[in-house]
């Protein structure tokens, strides 16, 4: 499975993004999908995380203004990203994980960079 990441740009602060992540394969089996960013100087962190059962995941900062979602259908898991704020900004990385018997799979795509003036 490949992943790509789109969606990402130039907003001002109070604005909204949509992220995409659209996978090559079918992410049915995907365990986990996540949203990662990492910002200049500092090191990747985990943004949001949603679960083959739709469980959900946010770090604090982004507790009620980012909402994480993945259809399997489509193959896509998406991050709607309101009320950014310019520490949101980043590059922003999906990722899949995979249970597989003995261990795991990690898949990450290429990012897509989101800034936000103030």
């Amino acid at each position: 499975v490949q992943l790509q990441a789109s969606g990402g740009g130039l907003v001002q602060a109070g604005g909204s993004l949509r992220l995409s992540c659209t996978a090559s394969g079918s992410i049915f089996r995907v365990n986990v999908m996540g949203w990662y960013r990492q910002a200049p100087g500092k090191q990747r962190e985990l943004v949001a995380r949603i679960t083959s059962g739709g469980s959900t995941t946010y770090a604090d900062s982004v507790k009620g203004r980012f909402t994480i979602s993945r259809d399997n259908a489509v193959n896509t898991l998406y991050l709607q990203m309101n009320s950014l704020k310019p520490e949101d900004t980043a590059v922003y990385y999906c990722n899949g994980v995979r249970v597989i018997v003995g261990g795991k799979v990690d898949y990450w795509g290429k990012g897509t960079l989101v800034t936000v003036s103030s």
